[in-house]
C-alpha cells in the first residue's frame, strides 16, 4: 500500500496585474477547488501566499468559501510561510519572523488551524533560517529530494522524513519527489498512479498553477477531465491520501544536514548564460543514466543569491530593500520583499516591468516616512560607493562603479522610478532562437522545462545585446558609425573607456576618471562629471580633456522607463518609433505619472530616441518586452569640451 502526501502551493506576486489574477482564478483556482470540494475525503496540504489569500477572500469569495469548506471537512492541512512570499534567506531575521507570524495569524483567524509545516519559497534552503522558523512554532519543512541528493544521500533512501537540527533545536524535513513533480499532472492518469504506487511514501508539494495556468494544462486538466479522473482513481485504489503531520507517527529515516541549494533547475538558472550551456553539455557528456543516478550529486549550478550577481538591477533593488529595513518597518517593506522580482528563470520575474514597477512603488511608500538626506556609502556591497540624495519628493542615486551614472530617479509623489530599465542580456534560452528544440513525441503534455517555444521572425530580427548596463548619463565616444540604427543595435564603434568603467566619487557630488581614447594608440583622457540637485531638477556638468586632436563624437546616453509607452509624447511626437531631433531641448510628456521630463542644453545637439526591448520567453513562446526608451544626445568635438545638461520633472 502506498501513501500519498499531496501538497498544493498557490502564489501570485504581490499586487499583480488584476487581469493576471483574474486569469489565474478562472483557469486554475476556481475549477481546482470546485473539483476538490466534491471529494472531501481526498486529503491534501495547502500553502497560499498571504496576499493571494486576501485577494481570494475579498474578490473571489466563492473560491475562498470552497477552501473554508474543505478545511472544515478536515481535507486540508495548512502550511505557512512568509506572508508576501519572500525568499526567507534573502531578508533580515526580524523580517522573516514577522512575515511567518503574519501568515500564521491569517490561517488561525480564518480557518482556526495552527500550521506546523513551512512552505519554503522556491525551496531556497539555507540553514541560517532554521532558528527563525523554529521560533515561529514550525516543526517541519518541505524541500526537494534534490536537496538530499546534493548533500550525499541516495535516491533510494528518501522514502520518508528526516530529522535535522540548528543550534540543538530539532526540526523535520520532507523530501519532495522530482519524479512526481514531473509526472503530475503531465502523465496520463494511469501512468501517474503507477508512479505514485512505486513509492511507499509518495511526497509531492508543487505549484497549484500547474493545474490549469501552465501552458496547455487547462484543456488537459479540466476539459479532458484529468484532475477528476485522477482523484476518483486515487480514491478507488489502495493509495491512501494523508496529511504530512500523520507521517510523524512513523520512524524517521535518520539525520540530515542539507546543502544550501534550491531545486536543481533554479541552480542552473542562477548561472551565467554561457555556464548554463556548458552545464548542459557536461550533463550530455556523462549521459542521462549516469547523471540521474550518480552525477546529480556532484554536477550542479549555483545558489539562488547568484541572481544578485547575474543581474545588477536585481542586486540594486535587493540592497535598497535591506537598507530600508534598517531604517523602518512597514507593510510596504514586507511587500517589497516578495521574491518574484529578484530572479529570472524560464520566463517572467525580473523581466516583467510591472513587477519592477510594483517593487519601486513599495520603495516610494517607504521613502515617504524617511527624512531628506545625502548619503555616500557602498549600499550595493560591491566595493564601490553610491551617492543617494533625497530632496522633498525625489530620490536620485548615482553609481561610482559604472561611470558615475544615474541608477535611480524616484518620484515619490507618483511612486514611480523613471530609471527602472533592464539591460538586454544574452540568456541561455536565446540559443533556441537559432537552434529550436523539437517537441517530444510522448503521451500526455510537456512541462515548462520541456516546451519548444514558438519563435517569431520579428523577434529574431530584434535580438540585440548590451555590453554595458542601461543606466543614465552614460559617456560614449564614437565616430560617424554612430547613427540611429547602430544605437538601437548597440553596434557603433566605441573609442572611450568611460561607459562601463569605474569613476571615483569626489565629495560631494563630483565623479572623476582618468581614462583614455583608444584609436591607433591610447590617448590619455580625463572626465569630471558633477551633479547639482534641487529637488525635481538635476543639472549635470561634464568637463572632458584628451590628447587626441581630431574630431570625434561625444554621446551622452539616457535610458528611461515608463509604464505606458504608447501614450508618451516626445517633442510632440508619439512614442515609440525611432525618432531624431536637432534641438536645444527634449520634452517627454507622461500621462501615467502626469509628469513632464524636460531636458535642456545651452546649444542644440543631435538627439536620437529608440525603444529599449528585451527578448525573453513567456508561456506563449519568445516575445519582445519594452523595458524603456534609450536617448542619445550627441555632438562633435576635438580634444576637449565642457557641456551642461539640465533635467527637470514637473
Amino acid at each position: 500500500m502506498s501513501r500519498l502526501y499531496f501538497g498544493l502551493h498557490m502564489h501570485q506576486p504581490t499586487q499583480n496585474l488584476p487581469e493576471a489574477v483574474e486569469n489565474a482564478v478562472q483557469r486554475c483556482y476556481r475549477p481546482l477547488f470546485q473539483i476538490l470540494r466534491k471529494y472531501p475525503e481526498f486529503c491534501f496540504a495547502l500553502h497560499c501566499s498571504g496576499w493571494l489569500f486576501e485577494e481570494l477572500k475579498e474578490r473571489y469569495s466563492d473560491v475562498f468559501e470552497d477552501i473554508l469548506y474543505l478545511s472544515d471537512q478536515g481535507s486540508i492541512e495548512f502550511f505557512t510561510g512568509g506572508f508576501y512570499e519572500p525568499v526567507l534567506a534573502s531578508i533580515p531575521r526580524e523580517d522573516r519572523i514577522v512575515q511567518i507570524e503574519k501568515l500564521n495569524h491569517f490561517i488561525q483567524n480564518h480557518f482556526s488551524k495552527t500550521p506546523k509545516g513551512l512552505w519554503l519559497t522556491e525551496r531556497v534552503w539555507e540553514s541560517s533560517i532554521a532558528s527563525d522558523f523554529i521560533d515561529c512554532g514550525i516543526e517541519y519543512v518541505v524541500v526537494d529530494d534534490y536537496h538530499f541528493l546534493a548533500s550525499g544521500f541516495d535516491k533510494e533512501e528518501l522514502e520518508g522524513y528526516f530529522f535535522s537540527e540548528e543550534n540543538g533545536h530539532r526540526f523535520t524535513l520532507f523530501p519532495i519527489s522530482q519524479d512526481l513533480r514531473y509526472a503530475i499532472p503531465f502523465y496520463p492518469v494511469d501512468e501517474a498512479l503507477q508512479t505514485i504506487a512505486s513509492f511507499e511514501n509518495a511526497i509531492l508539494f508543487d505549484d497549484a498553477e500547474k493545474f490549469g495556468l501552465w501552458p496547455n494544462t487547462y484543456e488537459w486538466v479540466y476539459e479532458k477531465g484529468w484532475l477528476e479522473s485522477f482523484i476518483q482513481k486515487i480514491l478507488q485504489s489502495d493509495i491512501e491520501t494523508k496529511h504530512f503531520e500523520s507521517m510523524l507517527r512513523q520512524k524517521p529515516r535518520g539525520l540530515a544536514y542539507l546543502a544550501n541549494v534550491s531545486y536543481y533547475e533554479m541552480g542552473e538558472w542562477s548561472l551565467k548564460a554561457k555556464d548554463i550551456l556548458e552545464l548542459e553539455k557536461l550533463k550530455e557528456k556523462v549521459g542521462k543514466e549516469y547523471f540521474e543516478t550518480i552525477g546529480i550529486k556532484f554536477i550542479r549550478g549555483g545558489i539562488w543569491r547568484n541572481f544578485f550577481v547575474k543581474y545588477e538591477e536585481s542586486n540594486r533593488l535587493h540592497k535598497r530593500m535591506l537598507d530600508i529595513s534598517k531604517r523602518q518597518k512597514s507593510e510596504s517593506l514586507y511587500k517589497l520583499q516578495t521574491n518574484d522580482v529578484y530572479w529570472h528563470g524560464i520566463f517572467g520575474g525580473l523581466y516583467l516591468p510591472n513587477l519592477r514597477d510594483n517593487a519601486y512603488r513599495f520603495v516610494a511608500e517607504c521613502e515617504k516616512t524617511l527624512d531628506d538626506r545625502m548619503d555616500v556609502a557602498d549600499k550595493d556591497m560591491d566595493g564601490y560607493k553610491e551617492l543617494e540624495v533625497k530632496q522633498e519628493n525625489f530620490v536620485w542615486r548615482f553609481y561610482e562603479k559604472s561611470g558615475g551614472q544615474i541608477i535611480e530617479i524616484l518620484d515619490i509623489d507618483s511612486a514611480f522610478n523613471f530609471q527602472n530599465t533592464l539591460t538586454r542580456r544574452y540568456e541561455a534560452y536565446h540559443e533556441t532562437i537559432l537552434h529550436p528544440k523539437k517537441q517530444k513525441g510522448e503521451k500526455g503534455i510537456t512541462t515548462i522545462h520541456e516546451m519548444a517555444p514558438k519563435i517569431d521572425e520579428e523577434v529574431r530580427k530584434n535580438l540585440f545585446f548590451d555590453w554595458y548596463v542601461k543606466n543614465s548619463a552614460i559617456d560614449h565616444f564614437s565616430d560617424t558609425s554612430f547613427n540611429i540604427q547602430t544605437f538601437l543595435q548597440n553596434s557603433f564603434k566605441e573609442y572611450g573607456d568611460f561607459a562601463n568603467q569605474p569613476f571615483t566619487l569626489k565629495e560631494p557630488t563630483t565623479f572623476e576618471r582618468q581614462g583614455g581614447l583608444y584609436l591607433d594608440q591610447k590617448y590619455p583622457a580625463s572626465m569630471k562629471k558633477t551633479y547639482f540637485i534641487a529637488a525635481n531638477c538635476l543639472k549635470m556638468s561634464i568637463d572632458f580633456h584628451s590628447t587626441y586632436t581630431k574630431e570625434l563624437f561625444y554621446i551622452n546616453e539616457w535610458n528611461l522607463h515608463f509604464a505606458h509607452y504608447e501614450s508618451l509624447l516626445i517633442n510632440a511626437k508619439f512614442c515609440c518609433d525611432e525618432l531624431e531631433f536637432y534641438s536645444k531641448k527634449l520634452e517627454i510628456v507622461d500621462p501615467f505619472t502626469q509628469k513632464t521630463l524636460h531636458f535642456s542644453f545651452d546649444e542644440a545637439v543631435r538627439i536620437y530616441v529608440v525603444p529599449l526591448c528585451t527578448v525573453s520567453q513567456s508561456e506563449k513562446g519568445f516575445e519582445r518586452t519594452q523595458q524603456g526608451i534609450s536617448i542619445a544626445f550627441s555632438f562633435a568635438f576635438a580634444k576637449t569640451f565642457r557641456w551642461d545638461l539640465q533635467l527637470c520633472l514637473k
